[in-house]
Formats: structure tokens, sequence, C-alpha cells
């Protein structure tokens, strides 16, 4: 039975939106005003995965799923690909900070790091920056050598592909590609001579253009993005809006989880406990509840809810249901976005003031084309591998994102500044840093970190399920991080000494930092200051609920994505993922839930 209570210590209010009318609805069919009592399936999360899994379940018309998502269903202004930045600072976005650390993020407000994740029908496939990348297969391989069976890259292959609707020219036809699936991906139409001047230099170092997606080689390459027709397609409009007026599948947004009900006698997980204008709500799932939250909530709720480690739930008075490492291992992709260099010849790159003008508007509105339809300035991906790099197989340790302008771009006058305030950087180490070059032509590479040594964690706050919890990024701490963030910037000054930037004028900007002033400007110690100033999250954190096989000590569900102990649960979200892998995670947690899909449509035949 459905049952209802109200809610304590829940303190969010009730608020008119203005917007309503903008955004995609998801009433529940039949005239329904409640959810059901029971389901079949009970998933927690409508992002990346959680809408692939929803899709793919009722596609058995004899099967009810029903999803709690603790957003809002999107809105137009979502789809356009360059406010990409300014969602990352609206309620479509969770709040997180990183736990205060040491010697990084020291230029951001508070010196803390911002986290931001999608909060939204769609997850945080609603506000990223839609790049689509797979990982190695070299990187795929030895997450299945290590004993998750159904993980090798032959096998992540076939779910890629599943979903995937390219648009990519001459690689639609790629043995790696499908033409045929639901979730399109496609090459930007407006680029600025930035991105040929990109994949030139990278030529001219070794770095071959290709697809770089493909399974063969390293190089660069020209952005794929999730979009369909210059707009953004999260994993809601791909998964969920074409097949919301299935009966047998109900989408609830606004309702947020506080429980995953599991019956401490036989460890079985029953239902689902969660609130919705302030009401409590109890339901039950007859066959699984499966935890795609992501990252950070899945674990949280899976602490909440009595799985985790012994002393973290005795410490918060939870009742201990399986004593598990959840949380213990978390991974993250930094980046250093401050490598900008000044060229000599206007009109080059992006500037915010000029993207927004009502001809290039009206452009994406008819044709989805023009300047709108670029996410956040972002034109090319290159993937490198240092002189500091330990890999000995084919896996680059860094990820190059050409920008077709820089941080400044949204700078001047009237403008958003969004990418900067959506990093959280402090307005005086901004423009001390950066001011004298404001809203001026530039080029810039963020240098991603692949596969960082040093691991993070995350802890529960206490018992509250509305309280965020502890996260530890534990940045930097081992000294190969910092070396191959500065062995990357070392490559990227040598991509703008290549002939294709010079003849721009490309020169790298000298900024003043708050501390860096006492090192040489351009010494790997000046580096180091400023990558410790600017620490910025990519938002890809993994590995808090690892995917292991039994016996695995840092294991909290095993391949077939089943939490270790518990009957009837799963995870299926980008947080199993055990170790790095040269990836945005979008696409990966579209793979899982594509694969986890079949898992459970075979244990249930």
């Amino acid at each position: 039975m459905l049952t209802q209570t109200m809610a304590r210590g829940y303190t969010s209010k009730v608020t008119s939106d203005p917007f309503e009318f903008l955004r995609d609805n998801y009433d529940l069919p039949n005239g329904l005003k409640s959810p059901l009592p029971e389901y079949d399936y009970v998933i927690v999360g409508a992002g990346s995965a959680g809408c692939v899994l929803a899709s793919r379940l009722t596609e058995d018309p004899d099967v009810t799923v029903l999803v709690l998502e603790v957003g809002k269903p999107e809105m137009f202004f979502t789809d356009v690909p360059s406010m990409a930045p300014y969602f990352q600072r609206t309620d479509y976005s969770w709040p997180y900070y990183m736990e205060p650390q040491k010697n990084v993020c020291l230029g951001m407000i508070n010196k803390r790091c911002y986290w931001p994740r999608g909060r939204a029908v769609g997850g945080t496939s609603v506000i990223n920056y839609m790049i689509y990348t797979r990982g190695r297969p070299a990187e795929w391989d030895r997450i299945a050598a290590a004993g998750n069976y159904g993980w090798s890259y032959k096998d992540v292959l076939k779910y890629y592909k599943k979903s995937e609707r390219t648009n990519l020219e001459q690689y639609d036809y790629s043995p790696h590609r499908n033409t045929t699936g639901v979730m399109n991906v496609e090459f930007i139409k407006y680029k600025t001579r930035l991105i040929d001047a990109f994949l030139e230099a990278g030529r001219i170092l070794g770095s071959p253009t290709v697809d770089y997606n493909a399974p063969e080689k390293l190089g660069f390459g020209y952005v794929q993005t999730t979009t369909r027709v210059g707009r953004r397609l999260s994993a809601a409009k791909a998964f969920l809006h074409p097949n919301k007026r299935r009966s047998n599948l109900h989408i609830l947004p606004m309702a947020t989880a506080t429980k995953v009900l599991i019956d401490p006698a036989n460890k079985s997980a029953y239902g689902v406990q969660f609130v919705r204008n302030r009401i409590k709500y109890e339901v039950t799932a007859k066959r699984e509840v499966i935890l795609s939250a992501g990252p950070i909530a899945s674990p949280q709720l899976l602490m909440l809810s009595g799985i985790g480690p012994r002393d973290q739930l005795s410490r918060h008075e939870i009742p201990l249901i399986k004593d598990l490492p959840v949380g213990r291992t978390l991974y993250d992709h930094i980046t250093f976005p401050g490598v900008i260099f000044t060229l000599n010849t206007t009109g080059l790159s992006f500037i915010e003031t000029k993207v927004s003008a009502i001809n290039n508007i009206f452009a994406w509105l008819q044709f989805g084309d023009g300047e709108v339809a670029t996410p956040g300035a972002v034109e090319g991906i290159g993937y490198i591998k240092t002189p500091v790099s330990t890999e000995t197989e084919d896996i680059p340790d860094i990820e190059l994102i050409s920008i077709g302008g820089s941080m400044v771009s949204d700078g001047g006058p009237g403008a958003s500044k969004a990418v900067r305030r959506g990093m959280k950087i402090s307005e005086d180490v901004f423009d001390n840093a950066f001011g004298s070059i404001d809203s001026t032509d530039t080029w810039s590479a963020f240098p991603m970190l692949l596969h960082p040594k040093s691991v993070g964690w995350l802890d529960l706050k206490d018992s509250n399920p509305f309280s965020h919890p502890r996260m530890y990024g534990n940045y930097l701490t081992d000294p190969m991080d910092v070396a191959t963030l500065v062995a990357a910037i070392r490559y990227v000054q040598a991509l703008a000494a290549t002939p294709p930037f010079q003849k721009y004028g490309a020169k790298i900007h000298r900024a003043h930092y708050p501390g860096c002033s006492k090192f040489v400007f351009d010494s790997d110690e000046y580096w180091e200051c400023a990558i410790r100033t600017l620490t910025v999250t990519l938002h890809h954190q993994i590995a808090t609920c690892r995917m292991g096989p039994q016996g695995d000590p840092r294991a909290v569900v095993d391949p077939e994505l089943r939490v270790h102990g518990v009957n009837r649960l799963r995870v299926v979200d980008s947080s199993i993922i055990p170790r790095t892998v040269s990836v945005h995670t979008h696409a990966p947690a579209v793979m899982i839930g594509e694969k986890a899909a079949d898992m459970i449509k075979a244990a249930w035949k």
C-alpha cells in the first residue's frame, strides 16, 4: 500500500514557478493524481542512466516502473548549448561544495571547490557541456580483467552503439558507430578558425586528426556532442520524453528519495521512502529497487538506508544492514582553465556579446546553427600522453579541451560572466589575473587530468536525508598529478608556438595570482601555484559505489550491479565505474543504463 505521512526535517518551501509553462510535462497517465502503491521496479534518479533504464524496462508493457526524480523537468532554455555554463548556477544544479582542502581551490570563493550536479529530469545531462566520449579499449579491458566480467571494451561497445544515432559525416559508417539509435551524436556546425589551428598544430606535433572515439589510436578531433540539430539532447529528451505516454511508465519529478526500505531479516529491498510536497510516501517494488541518483546521491542514499561503512553508520546512529565500503573511493577529473593565449586578430573567438546578437539567435532557432549552438565555446578534443606518463599501453593521461575563446570571453559590461561564476572563482582573483584581457579575442585549451593518483572519499554529514554529504576530493595530494598537469601546460604552449597559431600572434597571458608572485613566471613552480589557485572539477566523479567481484574489499556492487549482500537492490549510474577512464561521464552512464537494462531483463525472464 502507498502510505503517506507528513515529512519531518523537510525545510524546502513550495513556491510558484514563473517558468512552469515552458517546462516539459510528466503528468502521471490515466488521470492519476499520485503514484500506485507498488511497481515492478522503482528507479531513484532520472539522470543519464536512469532515463535509459526506465525507457528500456518499460518496452515490455507488462512491466511497471516508477521513476523518482528530485529535480524539475527541463525548459526551453536548457536546449541552448551556449547556455551550459549558466545552468550550473540555477536550481537545475545541486550546489555541492567539496570540503575545504589545503593548497587547492585557493582562488575560489571561500577557497572551496564547487561541484555542481544535475538536479532535473535528465540529471547532469541537462547542465553539462554535451561532450560525447567513450574511453580507450585498454581502459575497459583492464576493468574487466579485475574480475568484472562483461565489462571489456568489446562488451561495452555493443551498448555504446545501441543508443547512438550519429551524424558525424565520414565517421558514420565505421564499425564502431551506429546511425539508428535514439541519442544523437553530431559535430557542431559553426566553427571558428581556431579549431582548424588546433587540429593542424596537433598534426605538426604528431597527433593525427581522428575520430577520437575510435579504438585505433590517439589523436585530435572536432568535438562530438549529444545534440540534435544544434539543440541539447538530454537523456530525458532522448529516452523519457518520447515514451512518457506509456501507461506502465510513471515519472515523478520533485520527489526526494529518503530511504531504501530493506527487510533486515532477509536483507532484501522491498521499496522506497520519498518526500514530495512535504508529504512522505512509501512505495513497494515487487522486483527491484534501482539507485540511479549519481555518484553523490546514490552512496548517500545507501548509507542512509543502512548500507555502508560500519563506523560511519554507527556515528550517525543508523542501523546497520550491510557493512560495505560505500563512498570510500572517489575519483574526479580536474582541470586548470588558466592557460590563455591572447591573439592579434579580432573576430577570431567567441565573444558573448557577439554570440547573443539577434541574428545568431535566429540562426539557431531556424537551423540549429551559429555560435549559439556551441557548448560553451568548446570546439575540439585531443588525447595525449605526456612525457611523465607511466602508462605502458595506448592510454592517454591528458585530454585537451580546445576552446574557441577562454574564460574571459563572457566578460565585459553587461555580460553574464557565466563561466567564471559557474566555477565560483573569486571576483578579485579573476580580475587581478585576467581583468586586463577581459572580453578580448583569446584561445585556450583546458588540460583534463584523466588518471589522477590522488583518491578522494565521501562521508555522511548526518542522518538527515536533506543534508548534503561531506565530499573530499583530496586533489593533487600525489605529486604525480601536479607533474602531469604541468607537462600538459608545456604541451599546450608547444601547440601555440606552431605556425597555425602564430599567424594569429598567439601569446601566453601572464596572469597574476595571489601567492604566486614569488615564483618566476612560466616556471614549473609558478604553474603549480596557478593550478592550486584555479583547481576546477569537470563533474566526473566516479567509484563511490565501486564495482568489483565478490571478495574485492573496495567493491560495493558486483559486475551485474547488484549490491553485495543485499537482495533486489542495484546501483546503475557512473558511481559504479571502478577506476578512471578517459571519458566525460554522460556517455558511459548511458551505456551503463543500456547494459543494466539487459541484465535486469535477463534476471527476471
